[in-house]
């Protein structure tokens, strides 16, 4: 890939990401309308402008949102090129795929319409919109599987292997988790046999990743009082810091307070007294939501990082990704009057 090409691109794009002072402006909006209206100045017009034809109201601003961010992945990837050298930006594309599937099952597991599924995926991977859609058309989880193995989309593999487990529980975090270790074990064997700088980049990204997803599983398990000994297929190995031993010994704590205090001397220290706070409220979300936090940070951090490297693009498109999430969030919280106070609470910030 020409990185120097590529990364120059990539760093225009990221000149139109919204700052700070057009975040606050669409926050200050006292309704959804005037919203929409003020996304219209920005570089979600074009979107919202098509999308109107169509839709109104929430509706419209999910469209045009997701229209948004497929149009700019696609732009990348067509920066990057098909050869195989180039496989890192596709690879990063797919873990929209990873979401969308994730989405379609869980809506077909609780009966969604097809309309509120379409609205909650990303077509920004390896499958289209148009995949996507066929995919919501299929009658149930089992038909849904079949069609992805007859396309050879590699999903589908972990997916036929648990699907008679999910069965015995009707349980998604069945399927979710084997989608999880699937991908990411799969991603971090093949990274671990190159060389290059970006391999080196991509298996830092995904070790980190892959830690946040393991410590949110063993809270998780020790707040449902899961026996240690039914965590271990559940984790992702190729984590960075944290080694199965120390999950696994976090997980046989007594309580979320003794099992958070185990993160000492990580660098995952500093969120410890976020997480007792949490913990003795018998709740994680707070924690879960500033260990998201921490890895987007050190996502955006990539910006910093080697400017003929893939952590350029890496960087913008996590910090695109944390924009559609937030303006999402705005949008919900007008149409359904939260407190800003309580908004401002919701957001990521970084």
């Amino acid at each position: 890939m020409e990185h120097a090409y590529v990364n120059a691109r990539v760093k225009s794009m990221k000149s139109a990401l919204l700052g700070k002072e057009s975040m606050e402006s669409i926050i200050s909006k006292p309704d959804l309308e005037s919203l929409i209206a003020e996304l219209h100045k920005t570089t979600y017009g074009e979107e919202l402008e098509k999308a109107s034809v169509r839709y109104s109201g929430i509706s419209l601003l999910d469209i045009a949102l997701r229209n948004h961010m497929v149009r700019v992945s696609r732009k990348i990837l067509e920066m990057a090129g098909r050869e195989e050298e180039d496989w890192h930006l596709r690879f990063l594309m797919t873990r929209w795929d990873l979401h969308n599937v994730k989405t379609i099952l869980r809506g077909k597991n609780i009966a969604t319409s097809p309309e509120e599924i379409l609205a909650c995926i990303v077509p920004a991977g390896e499958l289209d919109e148009a995949a996507c859609i066929e995919l919501i058309r299929q009658p149930d989880i089992k038909a849904t599987i079949d069609l992805l193995a007859t396309w050879g989309i590699d999903l589908s593999r972990p997916l036929t292997r648990h699907f008679s487990r999910y069965l015995e529980s009707r349980d998604m975090s069945t399927l979710e988790y084997a989608l999880d270790r699937f991908y990411y074990e799969n991603a971090i064997a093949r990274l671990k046999k190159g060389e290059s700088t970006d391999d080196e980049i991509l298996l830092d990204f995904l070790g980190a990743e892959v830690d946040t997803i393991n410590v949110k599983t063993v809270l998780r398990a020790v707040r449902d009082r899961l026996r240690p000994e039914n965590l271990a297929e559940l984790l992702i190995r190729g984590g960075k810091i944290l080694t199965q031993e120390k999950l696994l010994a976090m997980a046989a704590s007594p309580s979320l307070e003794v099992a958070v205090k185990q993160l000492a001397g990580t660098i995952y220290s500093s969120l410890i007294g976020t997480g007792e706070r949490s913990s003795s409220e018998g709740r994680i979300s707070e924690f879960e939501k500033e260990l998201e936090r921490l890895l987007m940070k050190r996502a955006i951090g990539l910006f910093l990082k080697d400017p003929l490297s893939i952590a350029i693009p890496l960087a913008y498109l996590w910090a695109k990704e944390i924009e559609f999430r937030n303006i999402r969030l705005i949008g919900r919280a007008k149409l359904e009057d939260i407190p800003e106070k309580e908004l401002r609470e919701a957001l990521i910030r970084v």
